[in-house]
């Protein structure tokens, strides 16, 4: 090697040691090459948040300090919780307390509802558990919503969405499994209408493939399964109590077809049976096969 050729390679060592030192870290916030969901059984809502979270390798992977995180669970019905409509408040606590526990700046929790805002924050105790754990519980304001391309939709190529959760460092899903009258079910793909504006009865036609396009746009950091209480007929409004059965679990991961593929399964299906998640996995967004997946599974009954 002569001397030119020498100088030559060692800036090029030289640049690129630099560049390693001076590189972020990103956090977690695409689907892993290895789908991983993690199971948490059989302890309070605390502690299975808590324990589902650990087995994904601890909440630092998802929220860093000074992290503004958007925690986004279902409010959209104005039912009390043990009516299984929406999201368990104790659920939504339980992942306030870890966002602070990591440091996050802030942490905002919203959903647009279907019913009356008021009545739905009160009536499902989210907006009191969660405001008491430290969370900024707002109403959904209609100039926040921002129309939006959606480039790899195949029906859909563009929609309101909301600029808060668009922006945020961390979005955090959490949704409750239940029983929905149009898609069978609804978890964390389903979910992500509720930072959708505009007349979103409009999705309903179409609707697996369209709510797979909306999915395209807005990847969640970590998706937080609520299967304390289901909702198994009736859904998605419920009411009657006797259409609620406890699994007492949360589910967690990152990538979001692997976690409704693994929620399907407390309605004895699999996620090939929804057709959201086959067009969801059709287009990359996520392991369909649980057979693909590594689940981790963990009772705190002992």
């Amino acid at each position: 090697m002569d001397r030119r050729e020498f100088i030559k390679k060692s800036l090029q060592a030289g640049a690129a040691s630099l560049a390693m030192m001076t590189m972020k870290v990103p956090l977690i916030n695409s689907a892993e090459r290895t789908s991983t969901v993690a199971v948490a059984r059989n302890g309070s809502p605390d502690d299975m948040v808590e324990k589902a979270v650990e087995m994904l390798g601890g909440i630092a992977r998802f929220v860093g300090k000074g992290d503004t995180v958007v925690i986004k669970p279902n409010i959209g019905w104005a039912r009390r919780p043990e009516q299984a409509a929406n999201t368990n408040p104790e659920v939504v606590a339980a992942i306030v307390r870890l966002c602070k526990s990591a440091g996050a700046g802030k942490i905002k929790v919203f959903d647009n509802t279907c019913n009356e805002a008021k009545r739905c924050y009160v009536m499902s105790g989210i907006q009191k558990a969660a405001e008491s754990a430290g969370a900024d519980v707002s109403y959904m304001f209609p100039q926040k919503f921002k129309k939006t391309d959606i480039p790899n939709g195949k029906i859909l190529k563009s929609w309101h969405f909301y600029k808060d959760a668009l922006d945020a460092d961390a979005f955090i899903n959490v949704p409750i499994v239940k029983h929905h009258s149009l898609s069978r079910m609804t978890m964390g793909m389903k979910n992500i209408m509720g930072i959708l504006g505009e007349n979103r009865g409009k999705i309903h036609n179409q609707f697996d493939q369209k709510l797979a396009d909306i999915n395209t746009v807005v990847k969640p950091t970590l998706t937080i399964l609520d299967a304390v209480n289901v909702l198994m007929r009736n859904g998605p409004v419920g009411g009657n109590v006797n259409d609620v059965q406890s699994f007492n679990t949360i589910v967690a991961g990152v990538d979001p077809v692997a976690v409704d593929s693994y929620g399907a399964s407390f309605f004895d299906l699999k996620g090939m049976d929804l057709g959201f998640l086959r067009k969801a996995h059709a287009m990359g967004l996520g392991e369909i096969d649980l057979s693909h997946v590594k689940v981790k599974e963990f009772n705190l009954s002992g």
